[in-house]
């Protein structure tokens, strides 16, 4: 029928028109955007590459039967042809060839200075050890002087380095300033306790040489030179992540120092008595050191089974190594309590807090099931960071190092966000700070649909799983490191912060957590970027109910109406018309509607 054609026709017409206006509605919706504001990044697009560089004219040619000039591995550059071979050299040879020695050392921080430090400190052990036992036992020979020798003086040339080389050359503080001039370096070492004491450790007590014979006790101010001992043991505790294994490793060689020393006082008590003479001296048999450092390890730990000295100089020698025994031993074991009690400090704050909570739970009749969640959160978390609150070690610090960590722990991460791009980078350090680290359980609800939303999470490690559906236990989404979600409840109002979904931990999840009312604190120093805030939440608010009405309206209304088919006793009266051929309106209204049928055709 007639009617029938044109309505269907009209609906055509009407769907085509929707989908051109809806396209151009679009498109001036974007423009717009532009227009207003410039600065605002789109959510959906990526940032645009960066364009290729235009290729040359001419690609080079590469060599015959080889690899292009730019794909040559940099290890095959460095060789050198010598008569009929060719021998591959290190470039770190040129770098040693080239290398210049700096004009001023930060002794904190150069790792260069910790080297020599520890040449230094081994020249000082080598006499603080070999003295009294070059002088007690008689290991120290004319047939093996000169090797003795030659150690010795190899020692005073690394003291003498050390003064001329290093020691003038370190940075200090004055005022503030860091000074790095020479002759201001110098001065202040000259001036300095410690260089008096580097004069008096190469005292030259060795010309006495040619009057007594060597004797290495002339060589003891040499062992004055403690306070690189000190400062060693200060540079390498600050660059060792587990630094109370090197204390307990110098605690331990203090006690053996003190055993070694009475060792060899106990073998010169022995030589003046008379070796053999009584049961109390040492009788001459066997390895001489060894057994004398047996007896000293009995007579300071206080074992007892030792012989009864006999003579006046045996008791009262006796009577002070007891005291001295007692007393040395004593503060090793002070000492030795004090490293492994900071060593564990953590570890013993960390089973006081789990107790008392323990106790807590116990007192009040906590459900078995809840004891055990909150026993395993403290175990995952104290093995995951170290420490059950990050926030107790950072507020120690400056402002400026917490800022400098918070950079390089989570700027990677909310620098990635969608919501943040465009901000003002400040803003974003402010916003880094205000981060707090949560941990939660496996299953555990992060947040739940219909509750007030005011913080948006970051995931750090783990994943978490949103939830929806008829049942609410149907898994749409599984977020994992890096994501973000619940960032529009931060600017969202008028009822619109309202979380959608059920966000659940899909095993154990670390989460960093911004409130709204840290934000908000934040963005009234930064209006330029709360109002970029405000205008992409508001976007994202209108996109998600854009979808939302979509699934409930599939179709759009037209904007044309289709029109209603023409009534019978109407169509009988123009069929009439036509067969008598009339020319009235009727007959004219008739011809139309054979015209319009057969342009529709």
């Amino acid at each position: 029928r007639v009617g029938s054609a044109m309505s269907l026709s009209s609906a055509v017409i009407n769907n085509r028109l929707q989908e051109l206006v809806k396209l151009f509605k679009e498109r001036t919706e974007k423009v717009k955007e532009k227009l207003t504001d410039l600065d605002t990044t789109s959510d959906d697009e990526s940032p645009a590459a960066s364009p290729a560089k235009p290729a040359p004219a001419t690609a080079p040619v590469p060599p015959p039967g080889g690899e292009p000039e730019g794909d040559k591995p940099v290890g095959d550059e460095h060789y050198c042809k010598m008569l009929c071979c060719t021998f591959k050299y290190r470039p770190w040879l040129d770098h040693l060839k080239n290398y210049q020695f700096p004009s001023s050392i930060d002794p904190l921080t150069n790792l260069m200075y910790v080297l020599w430090l520890f040449f230094v400190v081994m020249a000082w052990n080598w006499n603080c050890w070999l003295i009294p036992v070059r002088w007690a036992f008689p290991y120290q020979t004319p047939s093996n002087i000169h090797c003795w020798l030659f150690v010795d003086y190899l020692c005073d040339l690394i003291y003498l380095l050390d003064i001329l080389v290093f020691q003038t050359r370190l940075q200090f503080v004055q005022g503030g300033d860091i000074i790095t001039d020479k002759k201001a370096m110098k001065v202040n070492y000259l001036q300095s306790q410690r260089f008096k004491m580097d004069i008096v450790c190469l005292l030259p007590l060795d010309f006495f040489y040619f009057k007594v014979g060597v004797n290495p006790l002339l060589r003891f101010p040499r062992c004055l030179k403690y306070m690189a001992f000190f400062e060693f043991n200060n540079r390498l505790e600050s660059i060792l992540s587990k630094a109370y294994i090197y204390r307990v490793i110098r605690t331990t060689a203090y006690l053996l120092y003190s055993l070694h020393v009475n060792s060899c006082l106990y073998y010169w008590a022995s030589a003046y008595e008379g070796l053999g003479s009584t049961t109390w001296v040492y009788d001459g048999e066997g390895n001489s050191y060894i057994r004398c450092y047996y007896w000293a390890v009995k007579t300071l730990i206080t074992i007892g089974g030792l012989p009864d000295p006999k003579t006046l100089f045996e008791i009262v020698f006796q009577l002070l190594n007891y005291f001295t025994g007692v007393f040395a031993f004593s503060i090793m074991i002070g000492q030795m309590r004090d490293v492994v009690g900071a060593a564990t400090a953590g570890q013993t704050y960390y089973r006081s807090c789990m107790d008392n909570t323990i106790k807590y739970m116990n007192f009040y009749k906590i459900p078995k099931t809840v004891q055990n969640r909150v026993k395993m959160w403290y175990e995952y978390t104290w093995h995951s960071q170290g420490m059950l609150d990050e926030l107790e070690l950072l507020v120690q610090l400056p402002d400026k190092m917490r800022l400098d960590i918070a950079i390089n722990v989570n700027y990677n991460i909310v620098s990635k966000v969608a919501l943040f791009q465009g901000c003002d980078r400040q803003m974003i350090f402010d916003m880094l700070k205000r981060l707090r680290s949560v941990v939660y359980l496996p299953n555990d609800y992060v947040c739940k649909k219909g509750e007030i939303g005011r913080e948006m999470y970051i995931i750090q490690a783990g994943q978490v799983q949103v939830l929806g559906g008829p049942d609410g236990k149907t898994v749409l989404v599984t977020l994992k490191a890096g994501s973000v979600f619940g960032e529009i409840s931060l600017l969202a109002a008028g009822g619109g912060n309202r979380r959608t979904a059920n966000v659940i931990a899909h095993g154990f999840a670390n989460l960093f957590i911004l409130d709204k009312k840290d934000l908000n604190e934040i963005l009234v120093h930064y209006p330029e970027s709360q109002k970029l805030l405000r205008k992409k939440a508001k976007k994202m608010l209108k996109n998600n109910n854009k979808l939302k009405d979509e699934k409930q309206a599939p179709r759009d209304p037209l904007i044309i109406p289709p029109k209603a088919d023409t009534p019978k006793l109407f169509q009988a009266a123009l069929a009439a018309m036509g067969r008598r051929g009339g020319r009235g309106p009727l007959a004219q209204l008739q011809r139309r509607l054979k015209e319009l049928k057969a342009m529709q055709a």
